[in-house]
């Protein structure tokens, strides 16, 4: 027979269900529904004129990989595709490693202040956040294009004589996107270097440790849950990133983003865009997968 305390922890436990119920149904209409309408497109026929005919069809998720030649109908790899979803995993990676080689700096910067300042510092780096992510990449676009600031310097200096081209490149939308998330790298870093025990480094030292060996054998892995969630922060949004691509990269150097826009919108084809946006998701899910075996091996109690 159960006991009071029993019965007491099942009424609670009914209680809390009762009350996140609405929040519960909410969260399930609001993003399961839509993404289970996203996965029935993927399986269907598109339409002459967009939309999709309600005709079970593998054509989406084969476009994926592959095309169909219009006068044999022989299936060839589908090269521009793979190059988008290698441009967008490449960049994507890159702007990681960038934010991360400048965010680890600016954070352990900020984290050894004095409290006091520490406030002003967070404050500064969280500015960016209060401009619309347009403006910024419009920003950026003002800063490298052609007669922007870098190439306008760089001319009156006398190191070049005519403008770098950097603008509608891969390397502008790096530029862009590392810019747009470097504070999503800086913040966990932040939070991570904050609770580092400096005390370690003095221990490290007293050890004929080197700086090198300090860094990767004391503080590097102390930290690694804040490494780890700041990647996993920039790499998502990279990954499905579309305004900055679209503006810096003059719609030439489309990634993912651009792509599943492209077939929603002038080519027609939602069964592919339903595709490659359910590629996207597992693609971020296996990213979240990683992130979670990664903190919970970092972790004291992992």
């Amino acid at each position: 027979m159960p006991s009071n305390e029993d019965r007491q922890r099942a009424a609670s436990a009914r209680t809390g269900w009762a009350l996140s119920a609405p929040a519960l149904l909410l969260l399930g209409f609001a993003a399961s529904g839509p993404l289970l309408i996203v996965l029935v497109y993927s399986f269907l026929t598109p339409g002459d004129y967009g939309n999709v005919v309600w005709k079970f069809s593998l054509d989406g998720w084969r476009g994926i990989l592959f095309t169909r030649d219009i006068f044999d109908g022989t299936l060839h790899l589908a090269d521009a595709n793979l190059t988008i979803f290698w441009r967008s995993v490449k960049l994507s990676l890159l702007t990681t490693a960038i934010t991360f080689a400048v965010g680890f700096p600016t954070a352990w910067f900020i984290a050894t202040r004095p409290a006091k300042s520490r406030a002003l510092w967070l404050f500064l780096i969280t500015i960016p956040f209060w401009t619309n992510l347009l403006i910024r990449t419009v920003a950026i676009n003002e800063v490298i294009r052609n007669e922007g600031i870098i190439n306008t310097l760089l001319i009156r200096i006398g190191l070049i004589t005519e403008p770098l081209r950097i603008i509608y490149t891969d390397t502008a939308v790096l530029i862009g996107m590392a810019y747009v998330y470097l504070p999503l790298m800086v913040l966990p870093l932040f939070a991570a270097i904050d609770r580092f025990d400096m005390k370690l480094l003095e221990a490290g030292y007293d050890l004929y440790a080197s700086r090198w060996q300090v860094l990767r054998r004391v503080i590097l892995p102390i930290v690694k849950p804040g490494i780890v969630a700041g990647s996993i922060l920039v790499f998502v949004p990279s990954l499905g990133a579309y305004v900055t691509p679209r503006v810096l990269g003059g719609g030439k150097n489309m990634m993912i983003g651009n792509f599943i826009e492209l077939q929603f919108g002038a080519g027609r084809n939602w069964p592919l865009g339903a595709a490659l946006s359910m590629t996207l998701l597992i693609i971020v899910t296996i990213a979240l997968l990683i992130y979670v075996r990664a903190a919970n091996r970092g972790s004291p109690h992992g």
